[in-house]
């Protein structure tokens, strides 16, 4: 049994363009301590074997203090790290994999087909392969696997059943065909869970820290052990900052109120988009709800997608489709009960929405 920390990801020196200069500095320098405490989690956990599946770094023009800081921070890891070069960050004569200086304990797959390697200490081996351009095609998961009792672990950067894709199409039935006992996946950033084909375990990590309002949520790694035949790993939120999306409906309410009550009690370190719908009376004062809001977030993005309230019945009666249209359902209206009302009134805004050729 190997004790294992699975990550992919990181995007190392992303330009965060949607914040501030002085936060975008801010999350590049974090996301490089990130890598430190991941290191500092695994040790305090027993971790052996680090697998690292791809996209490290943003891409080839990283700051070159990045690239040192990240093997610095693998050289203080008690085990070994393997390394699976992503899409973003290929092997190539430019990548900081090889205008750096590894520690020994890391251990980087070069080649665009599958290789290994071994680690008799720990009873496993680990394969592996890289991209070595921007794009690969080769599926370059292991085939067949020796039955000489090791446990038999891969990394791997890929595109799991998307058929032809550009970055390393991967189905479940060639992972199934690898006999692999763990394959840790890197490409897609929001962790899958375990899954299974055929006998070996898979599972993406995700991304270790959201850059975007694609990537909500809790973001970290995967960590537990993994023997012959077995795997068992949870999920571990990591991310200092979290991105999130939250939808507010005002109608009939006093706008902070109606925000507040949705929102958990502590979000000073996330980055949120909030966005308000629903009808009001008058337009939206974001500056008034910006300053209520105030100092409660990392970042803060409001989006005002309320409408004025109006006279639904305002044509009733008009000599026009509209107006006949009205009129027959305001006499149903009229002999209603409340409830019956409610969903009339709904009838109504919809019916207008499709006149009009606007959305509801």
């Amino acid at each position: 049994m190997v004790r294992i920390l699975h990550a992919a990801d990181f995007h190392l020196d992303s330009a965060f363009g949607a914040l501030t200069e002085a936060q975008a500095r801010q999350r590049r320098q974090e996301s490089r301590t990130l890598v430190e405490r991941m290191v500092d989690y695994a040790n305090d956990h027993g971790v052996q074997l680090l697998l690292l599946a791809g996209d490290l770094f943003d891409s080839d023009d990283i700051y070159a203090q990045t690239g040192e800081l990240l093997a610095q921070a693998l050289r203080r890891f008690a085990g070994h790290a393997v390394i699976a070069p992503g899409n973003h960050d290929c092997c190539s004569s430019r990548s900081a994999y090889v205008r750096i200086r590894w520690p020994e304990n890391v251990h980087i797959f070069t080649e665009d087909r599958s290789s290994q390697f071994d680690f008799p200490q720990y009873g496993c081996t680990v394969y592996g392969a890289a991209f070595t351009a921007p794009e690969a095609s080769d599926c370059a998961l292991p085939e067949s696997l020796p039955e000489d009792g090791m446990v038999h672990l891969g990394v791997l950067h890929g595109d799991l059943g998307v058929k032809d894709s550009r970055y390393r199409s991967i189905s479940p039935e060639q992972i199934a065909a690898s006999g692999l006992d763990y394959l840790a996946l890197g490409h897609i950033h929001s962790c899958s869970g375990i899954q299974r084909a055929g006998k070996t375990v898979y599972a993406y990590s995700g991304c270790l820290e959201g850059r975007g309002f694609d990537e909500t949520g809790e973001k970290g790694f995967l960590l537990g052990d993994v023997a012959q035949g077995s795997a068992e790993l949870t999920f571990v939120p990591f991310a200092q900052h979290r991105y999130e999306l939250l939808e507010v409906d005002i109608t009939h309410r006093e706008i902070t109120e109606a925000v507040t009550e949705r929102l958990p009690e502590d979000t000073t370190a996330d980055i949120y988009r909030i966005v308000l719908t629903g009808e009001t009376d008058e337009p939206i004062r974001m500056g008034r709800l910006e300053r209520d809001l105030e100092g409660r977030f990392f970042q803060l993005e409001l989006r005002d997608q309320t409408r004025l309230r109006r006279d639904i019945w305002e044509k009733c009666g008009e000599d026009s489709l509209r107006g006949i249209f009205l009129q027959k359902l305001r006499e149903k209206y009229d002999s209603a009960d409340e409830d019956e009302r409610a969903t009339i009134e709904q009838a109504v805004r919809f019916g207008l929405a499709a006149m009009e050729n606007r959305e509801l």
